[in-house]
């Protein structure tokens, strides 16, 4: 005969108490989820909106952004079909003017033989030499977002191409390039081509001139432009759809071909939305109708210090506050770099987050 169970005997005689402790704890966690589960479903609708609701300035931001990079275009394609990525490119975009620049508009002046009345700040910032220095000057730029740098170079003349050593096969890095040649201040120009996005930056876009020569003269990238060079006169040329040989016929002694074209003949380029290319760390070159020549580098990528870079919009208003008569748009990103006396001054920051630039076909130097 089995031996009768008393179930009563094995439940609790009084019901189970949580201690005070344990009661906090719990309700904590429980806090704890409702807010993590708010903040996920919160924030899940809130990137659906930034990006696909009626406000298009963060799609627009993010889609030419991440469309210029050579690595990181998968930030627009997870998000984005193709028929959508190419509408706002199209909406944001560079027209260029298609005028020839004038050459003789471009009339050398030496201010220190002259009364100088400056028209505005950006004036007097140019046109004050650094003591002890009259070939070259830089300013530093700020502005909400943007940090930068502009070089003003009194002397055309030493405006020069640098090429790298082993162009063809590899690039050098921005420093090295500056301290083969011995210049004063270099700044990164062509745009190279990348396949698969392992390029050492030895094969430069289009064509290259240098003391001219026709060095190099690949296929052009996609940017607009055209010819970026100086003449034997030291005038800055833009010469869009000039193939190298034409340069060499217009008397061109050193170029490069990229784009787009940001100003023409005092007049900008008609501007698009942000222009296309989005904020990255961008390069520049301009000239002055009295012959200054401008090299701009701008930083980006720093979002710990809330610099994201420059866009279109921002390197033409900045060229034209200090002047520019004629400029062009140089590659950009992580080729963006401006050394002077053998030394980094930018920031650069690379696509994977690093404090780095890298090897470039070419630079525009200033020569001593």
């Amino acid at each position: 005969m089995s031996e009768k169970i008393d179930f009563e005997s094995l439940s609790p005689k009084e019901p189970v108490v949580l201690h005070e402790d344990k009661k906090k704890k719990l309700k904590i966690w429980q806090k704890v989820l409702i807010v993590f589960v708010v903040m996920f479903v919160l924030g899940t609708s809130g990137l659906a909106t930034l990006l696909y609701g009626p406000n298009d300035r963060f799609r627009n931001w993010l889609i030419t952004t991440a469309m210029t990079t050579m690595s990181h275009q998968y930030l627009a394609t997870m998000f984005y079909d193709d028929e959508t990525i190419q509408k706002v490119l199209e909406e944001n975009s560079v027209v260029e003017s298609g005028e020839d620049v004038d050459t003789d508009a471009i009339q050398f002046i030496d201010y220190s033989s002259s009364f100088v009345t400056y028209t505005n700040k950006y004036e007097k910032e140019i046109l004050t030499k650094d003591k002890g220095n009259d070939t070259y000057k830089l300013i530093n730029i700020e502005g909400k977002g943007l940090r930068g740098y502009l070089v003003a170079i009194y002397k055309p003349e030493k405006v020069k191409i640098a090429a790298s050593a082993t162009m063809g096969t590899s690039g050098q890095m921005l420093t090295t390039m500056a301290k083969n040649n011995n210049a004063l201040v270099a700044m990164n120009a062509s745009g190279f081509i990348d396949p698969n996005y392992m390029s050492n930056g030895g094969k430069p876009h289009g064509a290259v001139i240098k003391d001219g020569k026709l060095i190099s003269n690949e296929i052009r990238a996609s940017v607009g432009g055209g010819i970026i060079g100086f003449t034997k006169e030291n005038k800055l040329v833009l010469g869009s759809g000039w193939s190298g040989q034409t340069a060499l016929q217009k008397g061109v002694r050193d170029a490069v071909d990229f784009g787009p074209f940001l100003i023409v003949n005092g007049k900008p380029s008609f501007i698009r939305g942000n222009g296309g290319w989005g904020s990255a760390p961008r390069s520049a070159i301009a000239q002055r109708k009295d012959g200054i020549v401008l090299f701009l580098v701008m930083d980006g990528r720093d979002y710990a210090h809330g610099i994201d870079g420059a866009d279109m919009v921002d390197l033409t208003e900045i060229l034209m506050n200090y002047g520019a008569y004629n400029a062009a748009n140089l590659d950009g990103g992580t080729s963006s770099g401006l050394v002077i006396d053998n030394k980094l001054v930018n920031k650069p920051v690379n696509g994977n987050g690093q404090q780095s630039t890298r090897a470039i076909p070419d630079a525009w130097i200033v020569a001593k």
